[in-house]
């Protein structure tokens, strides 16, 4: 029962709660309704017509309308013309995470689905007129103000994102390296109804894979020799909250066939349990590779790409939004004056336009570097062509060295994962697939260069 407090705030006063505009043609959402909010005045009409007819009598502060069979674009666009207007609760048939995205797209503050438990209306009727737990604890803020963005591109993603976070729906977020897919991740997380559960982050690429199935579902004492005391899994971690699994293009495919079984039956086998233990959770995964070349070539399961990519994201690379490097330098800029007090301050038109027309492999990762190696080197207050590292400026002259240090590797934009997979590939190529010669080449053993050539998948 929604409780009517006798001192609140405006938005959830008394007054607000006792008109309610429920437009539907089935009795039977009309009684389940009328029963689950007794202390709610429910007017109750059968078209969307005769709701914007009686509106100014009604003077609802929620709408409840049913989704199934009426079209609710007049209604949205009535809504959407007052200030302040009251939010729409959609109630269909479909457990369709598509058509929830659809209907709350459209217009829609939240989207339920049939059969409908008194308790869930309860909690969204709530929720809807007293404000939810994640815009309380994010207020004022928004999660997505630190993805920096003035691109319309990017904007359409943090759109998009925004609009899927408010579901439970599983996110594949792809994108090369460095475009920011852990900040989306973050972002959703912290804008959910999950907001205040935990955020569990995993990278696949990370751990070794014969430790990966025990970081993931965990394990009992005495399941293996150096188990010497229960440990919960990533899953169990997670509980309630959202679990980010990253470069998920990595895991084995042992480890693929049991998440694949968490995300059809919600439940994880720890190792050495006999039994099966009850997840909460909403999973998030992030590649950097091309997944479907990985079906293809065998590496990843078909089956599981589907259960992953409910709702994807591909949050563009930096080349392909020009206009937000100047944002982000900034911002790095101002966050570099704040914790070490650098000098640098702005960036001239003509070492901007240089930036501009780089293609950034190592993205927004790479522009970050950028910045970290001209606060150490550029002198002077604002940035100008020849403070500029060879990296992104072009081949060094012999006039250019007296301005110029040698850049870090860093300034590739590439993690440790991806500069072992180069180099391992460059040694082999060199050696033409001799794996002895290529071990000479990086000073390593033959047996562990052929580890290292199964970890990255490399032939």
């Amino acid at each position: 029962m929604v409780m009517v407090p006798e001192e609140t705030t405006p938005r959830s006063a008394p007054m607000n709660l006792q008109r309610l505009l429920l437009i539907s043609n089935d009795p039977r959402l009309r009684r389940l309704v009328e029963a689950a909010l007794p202390q709610v005045n429910v007017h109750s009409v059968t078209t969307v017509a005769e709701g914007l007819a009686r509106w100014s009598e009604i003077s609802p502060v929620l709408v409840i309308s049913d989704g199934t069979s009426l079209p609710l674009t007049p209604l949205f666009e009535y809504v959407r013309q007052i200030p302040a207007g009251p939010p729409v609760l959609v109630i269909g048939d479909r457990h369709s995470v598509k058509d929830a995205v659809d209907i709350m797209r459209a217009g829609a503050a939240d989207y339920l689905t049939r059969p409908l438990l008194p308790a869930d209306l309860q909690a969204t009727v709530r929720r809807l007129l007293t404000g939810s737990p994640v815009e309380r604890s994010a207020a004022p803020g928004d999660p997505f103000a630190s993805i920096v963005s003035v691109s319309p591109q990017m904007n359409l993603m943090k759109h998009l994102a925004k609009e899927v976070a408010v579901t439970d729906a599983t996110v594949l977020i792809t994108g090369e390296s460095g475009t920011g897919k852990e900040l989306f991740a973050e972002a959703i997380h912290h804008s959910s109804l999950r907001a205040r559960g935990p955020l569990v982050a995993l990278n696949c690429a990370g751990i070794p894979e014969q430790l990966l199935e025990s970081e993931l579902f965990g394990y009992e004492s005495g399941a293996f020799t150096d188990a010497k005391r229960a440990k919960p899994g990533r899953f169990q971690m997670a509980e309630g909250g959202t679990l980010f699994l990253d470069e998920i293009g990595e895991m084995s495919p042992t480890a693929q066939a049991k998440l694949l079984r968490v995300l059809e039956h919600r439940t994880v086998d720890p190792l050495g349990d006999t039994q099966s233990h009850k997840v909460d959770i909403r999973i998030l995964a992030a590649t950097n590779e091309d997944l479907l070349a990985h079906i293809k070539s065998g590496r990843f399961r078909l089956d599981l790409y589907y259960r992953l990519n409910v709702y994807q994201l591909r949050i563009p690379p930096l080349r392909e939004r020009p206009e937000d490097i100047e944002p982000i330098l900034l911002i790095f800029l101002e966050r570099a004056r704040k914790e070490r007090g650098c000098r640098v301050k702005a960036i001239a038109p003509s070492a901007l336009s240089v930036l501009r027309g780089h293609t950034w492999p190592g993205n927004v990762r790479e522009l970050h570097n950028v910045v970290e190696w001209l606060t150490i080197t550029c002198k002077e207050e604002v940035i100008q062509t020849h403070h500029l590292p060879a990296s992104v400026n072009g081949p060094l002259t012999a006039d250019d060295h007296s301005h110029e240090l040698r850049p870090s590797l860093l300034a590739f934009g590439l993690s440790f994962q991806e500069m072992e997979k180069k180099l391992l590939e460059e040694a082999l190529e060199k050696a033409s697939g001799n794996v002895s010669e290529a071990s000479r080449l990086l000073k390593m053993t033959r047996n562990t260069l052929r580890y290292r050539m199964a970890k990255h998948h490399l032939q």
